[in-house]
């Protein structure tokens, strides 16, 4: 499927972090795991210093905690939404807080090849343009994040990476935002 446009748009953006959770993180490759969560804050920072609405989801709470402390500080006073299903469009919660007026999601967390690719497909087949931040997905085993990367691209996702993103949200140079998300980039 071909979009008209493969760039993400401020206006017509929804953020989906998924989960990001304590439990999960230690799992993960240390060096990839703490790029991750820094680039999934610097996401959510943009996202309220520009109005872009945002959905974080957790996998079974009660067994793989909550999300990080990192990136939970930043979304407060929002509630997760607790799944468990692997995909968050399997969930009624996260699809009730789906914005419609938002054809882009974007999706970061964790993991690439389970939550992130099923939740992904699943949007697609809603008619969803997907735009994957590679630099803020992880898997436990890296080829299985390439597969999954793979596998979303194929179905239509356009993939992306943390900086991309932000500035496209942005997209121009001026103005407070800009300034305060340039910082959080260097």
């Amino acid at each position: 499927m071909q979009y008209p446009t493969q760039k993400a748009s401020v206006t017509l953006s929804q953020f989906a972090l998924v989960d990001v959770q304590t439990k999960l993180t230690v799992a993960m490759p240390v060096s990839e795991m703490q790029a991750v969560i820094k680039n999934c804050g610097i996401l959510l920072q943009a996202a309220n210093m520009l109005n872009v609405a945002y959905i974080v989801t957790e996998q079974y709470p009660k067994g793989l905690g909550h999300t990080v402390p990192e990136l939970s500080a930043l979304v407060q006073p929002l509630q997760p939404v607790e799944k468990v299903s692997f995909s968050c469009a399997a969930e009624p919660k996260f699809n009730r807080q789906l914005t419609r007026d938002h054809s882009q999601i974007v999706l970061a967390g964790m993991e690439a090849h389970i939550c992130i690719l099923q939740t992904a497909l699943d949007l697609v087949s809603m008619g969803k343009q997907v735009f994957v931040v590679e630099d803020a997905i992880i898997s436990r085993n890296p080829a299985n994040k390439a597969n999954a990367i793979e596998r979303m691209r194929n179905a239509g996702c356009v993939i992306t990476n943390t900086e991309s993103l932000v500035f496209e949200w942005l997209g121009v140079a001026e103005g407070d935002a800009f300034k305060a998300i340039s910082k959080l980039i260097r």
